[in-house]
C-alpha cells in the first residue's frame, strides 16, 4: 500500500500559522510606525516654517519690509534671537527676528507675547503625571520632537520643578478661595490615609446640585483639633451659616464633635448607613450578617422615620436576645442619627444620595488614585499639594448630583422653622 504524502502546515521549510501571521502582520505595522513618525515629523516641520512666517510678517507690519528704504520710519530689523515656545510637551528654541525703535529698545512681535502668556507645558506634565508617567519617564512618553531644533524643559528635575511649581498655585487657589457666594445646603466629611497621615477632606453641595471641594486637612490622626482647625477656615472664608446645613460623616468622633462644637445647631447630622452595616457585619457571625443586614436596609426605605426607628429598635432587642450584644450596641449608637434624612421627609433620590458618604467615597478615590503615583514622601506639605492635586483632578470631573431638582425640599426642611423635626 503506498503512503499518501501531502501539504502539511508546518513542514520543514514552510512557516507555521503563527508565523505566518507574523510575517504579515510584522511588515504592516512597520509601516503603520513610520508612516506615523513621517507625518509626526512633517507636522512639526510646518510648524515651525508657520511659526517663522508670521513672526517676520509681524515684524514687516512694525519696521516696514527687510532690506527697503522707507521714509519716516520708526522702527528697524535688529537681526534674529533665540525665543522658547511650547511644542509637543516640551520647550523648542525657534529663531525669531528682532525689531527695534529708532529711540531704542526692543518691540515685542504680538505672537510672541501671546505664545509666552499661555503655558501649555504645566498641563501636559500634569497630565501625564496623572497618567501614573513618573517625573523620570516624561521625556520618553512624549511624542518625538521637531528635527534639529533644541528643546528642553523634559528632564526629571525641570519637570519636578514645573509639576511643584503649578500644583502649590492650583491648590492654593482652589483650598483658599473665598467662599461667601455658595450657597450651600449640605456638607461632605470623611478622611483617608495619606502616607501615615490622616487627611480630612470637605465636600459641599450646593442649592442648584453643585458638587465645591471646600478645604484639606492633613493630621497625624483623624481627630477633632484638626477637623475644628478645619471649619474654622471654612468660616474665615466666609462660608454662608445662616440656616442650618445637613453634614453627612461617618460616624468618626473626631469630625462629629468638631462639627458640633465650631457650628452648633447649625449641624444636622446624618451619618452614614452604609457605614453603619458595615460595622454590624464585622461584629456578627456569618450566619446572621444576611438576616440583620437585610432588616436594617428595610428600616432604611422606611416610610417614615417612627417606621424605621421601631424596626431597628426590635432589631437591637432580636440581636440582645440572641447574644449579639456588641452588634446591639453598635446598632442603638448613634441610630437616630441614621434617620436624619427620613426626619427631614426627603424625597427617595434625595434620601439615598445623603443617607450614605459614598458622593466623598468617590471623591476620596480618586484622592488615592492621585497619590499612588508618589512613591517616596517627603514631608506634610508635600503631602498636601497631592492631595490638593487629587482635589483639582476630581473637581475637574464633578457633575450634579441626581436628584438635584428636588434641593429645594432640603432647603425648605433645613429652614430653622422646621427645627421641630429634629426631635425624635
Amino acid at each position: 500500500m503506498t503512503k499518501r504524502t501531502g501539504n502539511r502546515q508546518g513542514t520543514q521549510g514552510e512557516p507555521s500559522g503563527g508565523q505566518g501571521i507574523e510575517r504579515f502582520i510584522a511588515p504592516l505595522v512597520g509601516g503603520m510606525t513610520a508612516t506615523r513618525e513621517s507625518l509626526l515629523a512633517w507636522v512639526h516641520a510646518c510648524g515651525v516654517a508657520a511659526l517663522d512666517a508670521v513672526f517676520r510678517e509681524q515684524a514687516e507690519a512694525v519696521a516696514g519690509p527687510k532690506g527697503q528704504h522707507q521714509a519716516g520710519r520708526t522702527h528697524h530689523h535688529w537681526g534674529t534671537t533665540a525665543t522658547e515656545l511650547t511644542l509637543g510637551g516640551r520647550r523648542i528654541q525657534v529663531a525669531r527676528p528682532r525689531v527695534r525703535g529708532r529711540e531704542g529698545g526692543e518691540v515685542t512681535l504680538p505672537a510672541v507675547a501671546a505664545f509666552r502668556g499661555r503655558d501649555p507645558l504645566t498641563a501636559r506634565v500634569l497630565e501625564q503625571i496623572l497618567l501614573g508617567v513618573s517625573t523620570r519617564g516624561y521625556a520618553a512618553s512624549l511624542e518625538a520632537g521637531p528635527v534639529g531644533v533644541p528643546s528642553r524643559g523634559t528632564s526629571r528635575s525641570a519637570v519636578s520643578r514645573t509639576l511643584i511649581r503649578r500644583t502649590r498655585e492650583q491648590v492654593a487657589t482652589q483650598l483658599s478661595r473665598r467662599l461667601d457666594g455658595l450657597d450651600l445646603v449640605a456638607l461632605f466629611g470623611d478622611g483617608v490615609v495619606v502616607a501615615g497621615q490622616a487627611v480630612i477632606v470637605l465636600l459641599g453641595i450646593t442649592r442648584d446640585g453643585r458638587k465645591e471641594p471646600l478645604g484639606v486637612g492633613v493630621g497625624s490622626t483623624e481627630n477633632a483639633a484638626v477637623c475644628t482647625q478645619l471649619l474654622q477656615d471654612l468660616l474665615a472664608r466666609g462660608v454662608p451659616v445662616e440656616g442650618r446645613l445637613l453634614c453627612v460623616i461617618d460616624g468618626g468622633k473626631g469630625l462629629r464633635r468638631a462639627l458640633q462644637d465650631v457650628f452648633g445647631d447649625v449641624a444636622v447630622i446624618q451619618r452614614c448607613q452604609v457605614h453603619k452595616r458595615r460595622n454590624l457585619q464585622a461584629l456578627l457571625p456569618k450566619g446572621r450578617q444576611a438576616y440583620v443586614l437585610a432588616a436594617v436596609a428595610r428600616a432604611y426605605r422606611a416610610a417614615s422615620a417612627d417606621a424605621a426607628r421601631r424596626q431597628l429598635r426590635r432589631l437591637v432587642g432580636w440581636l440582645e436576645d440572641n447574644g449579639h450584644a456588641d452588634a446591639a450596641a453598635s446598632l442603638r449608637e448613634g441610630l437616630e442619627e441614621t434617620l436624619t434624612v427620613l426626619k427631614l421627609g426627603l424625597p427617595p433620590r434625595l434620601r439615598r444620595f445623603f443617607g450614605t458618604t459614598n458622593a466623598i467615597e468617590n471623591f476620596i478615590g480618586t484622592l488615592r488614585h492621585v497619590a499612588r503615583n508618589v512613591k517616596r514622601w517627603r514631608n506634610g506639605t508635600m503631602i498636601r499639594r497631592w492631595v490638593g492635586l487629587g482635589v483639582l483632578r476630581a473637581a475637574a470631573r464633578f457633575r450634579r448630583i441626581k436628584g438635584h431638582g428636588d434641593l429645594a425640599a432640603l432647603a425648605t426642611a433645613l429652614r430653622p422653622a422646621a427645627a421641630g423635626e429634629q426631635a425624635a
